[in-house]
């Protein structure tokens, strides 16, 4: 396939909202699909019960809220009621159950609500550990088991250890294929751009498992034999995106401000641990492991002691960037009270940062694209301290 080819069919896949994949699947493997919320769950258990995980990023500014608005608040993110208004539309209906995992207060809100306004439906909130000892790491263990063994009864599949493992090898092939990705982009950021990137990484949220792997190893081979231009750009690190996430064209006047983008926290599920699970042993102690040990560092996940702060320090060194942009959904209360501490650290270490918000359906990209074009002059032009 050619580069074009692939990020329009990605493209297709982030704008349908009517989720014909899905649907196409189910109908193809006589099997189900459960729904979930980002930043985190754990799509290898979904996986191993023969269902699609299918990740939920709201609608976009490819719908209009009209019904949604009438269940939250004005004064809370777009991507709880731009969910409310796929579901109360039919748009969500292919999918089986929905999985809410512990964000913030307002996801945790919306798992109950959905309980009520969708009865027949599987819903579940999926808590995590604030303990990353002994104590937290069993009490995970255990919610991972009683979502298996709910999944099961969904699906009609019993989850064996041997299938589990062999979905945990396979979405660990499939995070090594992102990681080659970002590293390329990192290496080259002129020639794979970010918002191609960035499609390919909603595509994982529709696309089985071991298709999305082939098809963000076909781009890397495509995009090797295209030639684009280097430009006079900074490179920068952007942070706040993890869940509630920007328009398309929003990304585009990003890389069109004199920015290039070399790592980034969107569609955060697919990136979430820096290191392969385990494939051998008890594949739930494997999961629950590395959901302590080897996680990434973002706003909604509890981080102990001085820790705050240094995963992004270690980021902006190892992909060289120059600067970092806050990038945060208007009202998102884990990314706009986590931002200042991780500019103090920033402050620290003399690393340049700016920061916006933005909504699903924000309007004001061009302001956006002027204050991050001018945070990339002030680099040009005095650089670095």
């Amino acid at each position: 396939m050619s580069v074009r080819s692939i990020i329009e069919r990605c493209e297709e896949l982030c704008r349908d909202l009517d989720f014909k994949y899905v649907v196409e699947w189910k109908k193809a493997h006589s099997a189900k699909a459960i729904g979930y919320m980002p930043v985190y769950v754990p799509r290898e258990i979904i996986h191993a019960a023969g269902m699609l995980p299918v990740g939920i990023m709201g609608g976009g500014d490819e719908i209009e809220i009209i019904r949604g608005d009438a269940y939250f608040q004005s004064y809370i993110c777009r991507i709880p009621r731009s969910t409310i208004e796929l579901g109360v539309c039919g748009k969500l209906d292919s999918l089986d159950g929905m999985l809410f995992p512990a964000i913030c207060d307002v996801i945790r809100n919306l798992s109950g609500m959905w309980k009520v306004m969708f009865p027949g439906k599987y819903v579940k909130y999926i808590d995590f550990p604030q303990d990353y000892n002994d104590a937290g790491k069993s009490f995970y263990e255990s919610e991972l088991r009683r979502l298996c063994d709910d999944l099961s009864g969904i699906s009609g599949v019993t989850v064996t250890d041997e299938a589990l493992r062999n979905s945990i090898k396979l979405y660990n092939e499939n995070r090594a294929a992102i990681d080659e990705l970002y590293r390329l982009r990192s290496r080259l950021p002129h020639q794979v751009t970010t918002y191609e990137t960035y499609v390919i990484m909603r595509a994982s949220n529709i696309l089985e498992v071991s298709e999305h792997t082939k098809l963000v190893h076909e781009y890397i081979g495509a995009i090797k034999e295209v030639k684009r231009p280097e430009r006079d750009h900074v490179r920068v690190i952007v942070s706040g995106a993890f869940c509630e996430q920007p328009p398309l064209n929003l990304i585009k006047a990003l890389e069109s401000s004199g920015c290039y983008i070399v790592d980034d926290d969107w569609v955060l599920c697919s990136r979430y641990f820096i290191k392969d699970i385990s494939e051998d042993g008890d594949p739930f102690y494997a999961l629950a492991e590395s959901y302590i040990r080897s996680a990434v560092s973002t706003a909604s996940r509890y981080e102990e002691g001085k820790d705050k702060g240094q995963y992004l320090l270690r980021m902006v060194r190892e992909r060289q960037a120059e600067g970092v942009v806050f990038a945060a959904p208007s009202f998102c209360d884990p990314a706009l009270l986590e931002r200042p501490m991780l500019q103090a650290v920033l402050s620290e270490h003399n690393i340049p940062y700016t920061g916006f918000k933005y909504a699903e359906n924000t309007g004001q990209i061009q302001v956006i694209k002027e204050e991050t074009g001018t945070f990339a002059d002030s680099i040009k032009l005095w650089g670095t301290k």
